[in-house]
């Protein structure tokens, strides 16, 4: 059985900093381009940031230089790193899984900026 669980999410006042991580299971994560997407209230979902199974990543211009993706093989996780959060950043944080032709997703965790 194939999971994806997020964790992390809360309530942080603007310009500060949270880390999601994603915990996967049932399918080879070292094989997998892994990434973070978002929904914003009343807003189609979006790509955050991305890690490729060789590590490279790339990240959507809203967060450039605030978030930063990491993974790690051997526990089979993925992180975001959010700093200097803003109001706008307040979304359903959700991990995807790509395994060939294969996506699987979380079921997501909340981040809310607010002061």
């Amino acid at each position: 059985q194939v999971r994806l669980v997020e964790s992390g999410g809360d309530l942080v006042q603007p310009g500060g900093s949270l880390r999601l991580s994603c915990a996967v299971s049932g399918i080879p994560f070292r094989l997998c381009n892994m990434s973070w997407h978002r929904r914003l209230p009343g807003k189609e979902r979006e790509l955050v940031a991305t890690i490729l199974n060789g590590g490279p990543t790339t990240y959507a211009d809203s967060v450039k230089g605030r978030f930063t993706v990491s993974r790690d093989n051997a526990k089979n996780t993925v992180d975001l790193q959010m700093n200097s959060l803003k109001p706008e950043d307040t979304a359903v944080y959700y991990c995807k899984a790509n395994w060939g032709t294969l996506a699987y997703w979380g079921q997501g965790t909340q981040v809310t900026v607010s002061s």
